[in-house]
């Protein structure tokens, strides 16, 4: 088992500390045969179709927050990127950057978390790399993940498929992963505290792909820029109107009055354990049950409809009857949320 207290630059030198690196923490953790094999890269066989990749790279902080860390963040922000291609998850790729000093005992719960959260998703990290740089040059550890997953027959979910009449779903509560990040860095205390939503989506993405074969047109998980970009994206991608109904949108009282207090729109907040989808209009209510039925999909609820108006505009209804446009976030609201 690696010994020292603290990561040196040693252990990215490719030598004896690299090595004891590599087996005295990574290979313990993410034990799996193709890993085991210590080649260069993963070796394993795939059945016939398509397939789905996706990379991700994660520079949060703080990288320790309520209800998650960089770890298990990692890793679900690239299976869920891989599920909103229609694709069931299959194998990760980890690339750390760590910063020299790092505390070993910090690591270790990194790579703890990064394990459970595989697990749980049923996924395995079959191979990865770790760099380490001069301290002062990564603010203590970055991730990269990266992944591949199997597409299966007759799924076929992109933004283009959209069209006018579909229903949008959304999976529950916004912008809990940004307030979350933003109240632990900045020390902010609410009476309820809020707590991130990080979270795979496996189960929930297979049940709604179920319960509405051949009718999920789009699936997208609003991340950084939160609903409005993801809307937005998917809007200006499918050339059609999109309009939201504000008093649909499920917002946490406590998400709620922090937006308030710092002046953000929750609708410009990242999530990262929600999806939205756009449905079939004639299966969005078999659509809904089957995200309500799941666990991660409990806050469930028909949050707008595709239009045949302006290309690209989303427009919300707001709760006191008038309308306005959500556009795109400008700059960057939120630094390092993921």
């Amino acid at each position: 088992m690696m010994k020292d207290d603290s990561i040196l630059l040693d252990h990215g030198a490719g030598g004896r500390a690299s090595h004891g690196l590599l087996t005295g923490l990574f290979m313990p953790l993410f034990d799996n045969p193709y890993l085991s094999a210590q080649d260069d890269g993963a070796v394993f066989p795939v059945p016939a179709g398509r397939m789905a990749f996706s990379t991700d790279t994660f520079v949060v902080k703080p990288l320790f927050f309520p209800g998650g860390c960089i770890g298990d963040l990692a890793v679900n922000g690239t299976v869920n990127d891989l599920l909103m291609c229609g694709a069931r998850p299959l194998h990760l790729s980890a690339g750390l950057v760590i910063e020299e000093g790092f505390p070993r005992e910090r690591l270790v719960r990194i790579l703890s978390a990064m394990r459970d959260a595989a697990l749980r998703a049923g996924v395995l990290i079959v191979t990865g790399d770790t760099k380490v740089v001069p301290k002062g040059t990564a603010d203590g550890l970055f991730i990269n993940t990266a992944g591949i997953g199997i597409v299966p027959d007759g799924v076929c979910v992109s933004a283009g498929n959209v069209r006018p009449g579909d229903a949008l779903l959304l999976s529950g509560g916004i912008g809990e992963h940004g307030v979350a990040v933003l109240c632990e860095r900045e020390g902010l205390r609410f009476d309820t505290p809020v707590v991130s939503d990080t979270a795979a989506l496996v189960g929930l993405a297979e049940a709604l792909l179920a319960a509405a074969p051949g009718a999920v047109r789009a699936m997208r998980d609003p991340t950084r820029g939160g609903l409005a970009a993801g809307v937005n994206e998917i809007a200006e991608k499918a050339g059609i109107e999109v309009r939201l109904f504000e008093e649909r949108i499920p917002v946490a009282p406590a998400v709620a009055a922090a937006c308030e207090i710092l002046g953000l729109d929750p609708l410009h907040v990242a999530c990262e354990g929600r999806m939205m989808a756009f449905v079939a209009r004639d299966a969005a209510e078999s659509a809904l049950a089957a995200l309500r039925s799941h666990p991660l999909g409990a806050g469930a609820a028909l949050i707008g409809e595709a239009a045949a108006g302006r290309p690209g505009r989303v427009v919300l209804e707001t709760a006191v009857g008038g309308e306005r446009i959500v556009d795109m976030p400008q700059g960057e609201l939120l630094p390092r949320i993921c």
